[in-house]
């Protein structure tokens, strides 16, 4: 991955007018992203899915948005007030656009495009997949099993730290975009981090050269995770932070239910379902009631930064003016 990272760094150190000096807090900072969002995130979310099916580890990934919503409240990332018109459509806006995922993982209805599918009724992965025969930690689950925490009840706490620090992600890495504004070298910076801690975990966690070993299609599967579906999308989450914020960043994470349906029908000829479409509308519903009203805040905030000069500066001279007439008066 860090060789894949490189070519990143090389191209983003062309851009010099946004680069800054990289200094002890920016490295600490640097880390603390690479183990949220990057590393943590993507293990627990493996080792939930592992412990559960991938049914019910889809059904978590709508609790992105509410985490980061959330977080950046708490934090003061953004200010989101309840009272008025605009945060009162915001917290409609993000509990819509929930709503729609988290339909679109339990209803499913009759069949609109195509007939039948390969998945399993109940949500469960299949014979020979990944999921259902993955390798879990051992020694994870030991230790857990020791306190009473059955292995079903592990992957319900692991799913719910994976939303949880992909909310904390995405709130972290809003000021730091502050600090040193170059998306791609930050990136950059966080993946070098939680390489470093996946290496050492791997290490520890494998018990052999073989369990290395991967077949050609395995291969081709870790080049497209890791170029398109992390490199890319990290990259491109991280330019869209620093302009939308990080509770309109994560809002948009429930369209991925609503991709994968499209994309699966595209190509692996799946149907698609009413409860996909219903749900499909209430996400872009949310998703519009949100921008909406972030367009409003932004042009409001627009509106009083050109009045507010104008205001300040005609009182001086209104006084001006008096005392000059004043002055010529016999």
């Amino acid at each position: 991955m860090i060789i894949l990272i490189i070519p990143v760094i090389l191209v983003s150190r062309s851009c010099r007018n946004v680069r800054r000096p990289v200094t002890r807090k920016l490295l600490a900072s640097f880390a603390l992203l690479g183990f949220t969002g990057i590393f943590g995130n993507q293990l627990l979310f493996l080792l939930g899915l592992s412990f559960t099916n991938a049914s019910y580890a889809a059904a978590f990934q709508p609790a992105i948005p509410v985490f980061t919503f959330l977080l950046a409240a708490i934090v003061g990332v953004e200010v989101i007030n309840i009272f008025t018109k605009d945060g009162i459509v915001k917290v409609l806006g993000t509990a819509v656009c929930v709503f729609g995922a988290v339909l679109m993982v339990f209803y499913r209805g009759p069949s609109l495009i195509g007939t039948g599918g390969t998945v399993a009724a109940d949500g469960n992965a299949l014979a020979g997949t990944w999921s259902s025969n993955a390798y879990s930690a051992q020694w994870l689950t030991t230790a857990m099993l020791g306190y009473g925490i059955e292995t079903w009840h592990l992957g319900v706490l692991c799913l719910i730290g994976n939303c949880f620090l992909m909310g904390a992600y995405l709130v972290i890495q809003a000021p730091v975009l502050i600090k040193y504004p170059a998306s791609l070298s930050l990136t950059a910076y966080s993946y070098s981090f939680a390489t470093l801690f996946m290496v050492l975990t791997g290490v520890f966690a494998t018990s052999g050269l073989h369990e290395w070993a991967l077949t050609t299609t395995e291969v081709i599967a870790i080049f497209y995770a890791g170029i398109i579906a992390s490199c890319l999308n990290y990259a491109t989450m991280t330019w869209a932070n620093k302009i939308l914020g990080p509770s309109l960043v994560a809002l948009y994470n429930p369209l991925q239910p609503a991709c994968s349906t499209l994309l699966s029908t595209i190509f692996l000829g799946t149907p698609i379902y009413l409860g996909s479409v219903i749900g499909g509308l209430f996400i872009i519903a949310g998703l519009y009631l949100v921008t909406w009203a972030r367009y409003n805040e932004a042009q409001r905030v627009l509106t009083a930064s050109y009045l507010r000069p104008l205001l300040v500066e005609d009182l001086p001279t209104s006084k001006a003016g008096s005392s000059f007439s004043g002055s010529i008066d016999p």
